[in-house]
């Protein structure tokens, strides 16, 4: 008999950990188990076709809130074109109301609700070595003729060292990002969220969690991201792991997990201050810095030590650092959560993500619903459009400023620019942002996409727009700012300029061995023709470094020339080095 197990990932960086835990839990008894993972951005035909012409006997989906309206229509089809082929599906998506699924979805066989190594387990004894009963199987629910059965609730995984160790040849997974989990369960109860439905923390022992570790390490595996709720939950358990992987760093790879700000006291953050430059990548909910909000989500987080936290990590320097805040809470109108969006990004974090509200099958928010008003998006990822308290046309406006942020701030490309315009000319970071979507939408460059050098030109326009005073002073701004992040080639509208000789002084620059000694030992030895490929010399008209330090200040009005170095240690904390020189 052949199984496959197939889910549609978001994209194709994307891997699947789910079908790979399935498959290695039952594959040494069920060795017909083939894995196929598709995005939602293929063609659904194509994958209909590709499932189809496999010619399987069982077809398992994992489903979630992104692919769960494609997932049903290939199922759909799949059926009508075979009508041997079994369709299960599985995952959170169908988890919640397994019953609702089969009365409506005629084509689907069976769902398994909750964890599924066993049940798969349980049920492939049954269709295939024709041993068990269905009713008996915890976790499953199935139609038998016309009638549909929901058999108990199987109990969680205890010991969750029964799992096998869930990568094959992680090779075949080059360039993708690898999932892996320490933990199952979350310690908070957070209304929005699933893990709010299952109570406790489950732990794979250290040991084991070790030898997997080690396996990534040595296949050279570039980014591996823990998906444990609260990866700190259990200080111990988090910081034997991290001092693990110190031990066994390689320089290349990087590790993202999902922390509690709150629980990370002064021995983990002195730990942290000396662990290498791109190791650890934390992500932290903050998702609302309202008091009244956060009590009725039931997430009673103190804002105050998540600043002093971020603040310590951020003066290290060593730790991408990403923040969440979600739109559309309880009690969060457009004003208290732009008051949100403030506080965090006063915090300066690499990366601020703002999401929008999902009301997941299942959760607290969406159980009471109509206690705060809320309309959604009836259909998969069942998003927010407004409530009691925002309204539709208010989170039009943060989608906007969404935009902005990801743009502009997120890219890193526009760092000091922005902290020039906001110093100077704004009260709150908000109010920026606000102000730079609103005129993205009047000038209509909402309905098309840009090329990160049109943005400089566009954020000029906007300062030109609003005529603020200094534009020949911002200008070099943007142009340092672009000359941070990309080699040469500077849009015109940023003014470079011209010196005489200047290249040829350039050359004669990095033919000086004290020069190189002094500005790029890195380069000690190379030929200069060589150097000049890696480096940039550009000359502004405004001292502008002095400027950087004090946006309030009137900087010398004299020409300097910085020297930028693209060759430097990470490019996720710093994309050149630079420095003032004298040609």
């Amino acid at each position: 008999m052949k199984i496959l197990l197939t889910t549609l990932n978001s994209k194709f960086i994307h891997s699947s950990l789910s079908l790979r835990y399935l498959k290695s839990f039952n594959e040494k008894r069920f060795p017909n188990i083939d894995i196929e993972e598709y995005t939602v951005n293929n063609d659904l035909d194509y994958i209909l076709g590709d499932i189809y012409v496999k010619n399987y006997d069982l077809v398992c989906f994992s489903t979630y809130i992104w692919n769960i309206t494609e997932t049903l229509e290939i199922a759909k089809n799949l059926k009508k074109v075979t009508k041997k082929t079994k369709i299960l599906l599985g995952g959170p998506e169908v988890s919640y109301n397994p019953s609702e699924l089969l009365e409506e979805h005629v084509y689907i066989d069976y769902i398994v609700f909750g964890e599924g190594e066993i049940t798969l387990g349980e049920l492939f004894n049954i269709i295939i070595d024709k041993t068990g009963n269905l009713n008996e199987v915890e976790g499953l629910a199935f139609r038998d003729r016309d009638r549909i059965f929901i058999n108990k609730t199987r109990p969680l995984i205890q010991d969750l060292d029964i799992i096998p160790f869930p990568y094959g040849n992680l090779k075949e997974l080059e360039n993708r990002i690898i999932y892996y989990e320490s933990s199952r369960g979350c310690p908070l109860n957070c209304q929005y969220c699933l893990s709010s439905t299952l109570k406790g923390v489950r732990y794979f022992s250290l040991n084991r969690i070790k030898r997997d570790l080690k396996k990534f390490v040595c296949a050279d595996v570039k980014q591996v991201k823990f998906v444990d709720r609260t990866f700190n939950a259990d200080k111990n358990h988090c910081l034997s792991i991290m001092k693990y992987i110190q031990s066994i760093d390689n320089g290349r790879i990087n590790f993202h997990f999902e922390i509690n700000a709150v629980l990370l006291d002064e021995e983990i953050l002195d730990y942290l201050k000396n662990v290498r430059k791109g190791l650890f990548q934390f992500e932290v909910g903050v998702q609302s810095t309202s008091i009244t909000t956060l009590k009725e989500i039931q997430r009673n987080i103190d804002f105050g030590k998540i600043e002093y936290v971020i603040k310590k990590l951020a003066s290290y320097n060593n730790i991408h650092l990403h923040l969440d805040l979600i739109a559309g809470l309880p009690y969060e109108s457009y004003k208290t959560f732009l008051k949100s969006f403030d506080d965090v990004y006063n915090l300066k974090a690499n990366k601020i993500q703002l999401g929008f509200l999902k009301l997941l099958k299942g959760s607290g928010i969406r159980i009471n619903q109509h206690k705060y008003g809320y309309i959604y998006k009836d259909i998969s990822p069942y998003e927010v459009m407004g409530n009691s308290y925002i309204t539709y046309r208010e989170i039009l406006r943060l989608k906007l400023i969404e935009e902005m942020v990801e743009q502009y701030y997120n890219s890193h490309s526009f760092d000091f620019s922005l902290d020039f315009i906001i110093e100077r000319h704004y009260k709150n970071p908000s109010d920026f942002f606000e102000a730079l979507s609103i005129f993205w939408e009047r000038e209509g460059y909402h309905h098309v996409s840009h090329k990160r050098n049109q943005l400089y030109g566009i954020l000029l326009k906007f300062y030109r727009y609003n005529k603020f005073n200094n534009e020949n002073i911002f200008k070099e701004i943007l142009r340092f700012d672009y000359l941070r992040n990309t080699r040469g080639n500077v849009p015109e509208v940023l003014d470079t300029v011209n010196s005489q000789d200047f290249k040829n002084r350039c050359h004669k620059f990095l033919q000086d061995e004290d020069n190189i000694e002094k500005y790029i030992p890195k380069f000690k030895g190379m030929a200069a023709k060589k150097i000049i490929k890696k480096v940039h010399f550009e000359t502004f008209r405004y001292d502008i470094l002095s400027l950087l330090s004090d946006y309030t200040g009137s900087p010398l009005n004299q020409q300097i020339v910085i020297l930028f170095n693209y060759e430097v240690e990470n490019k996720d904390f710093e994309r050149a080095s630079y420095c003032k020189v004298y040609i």
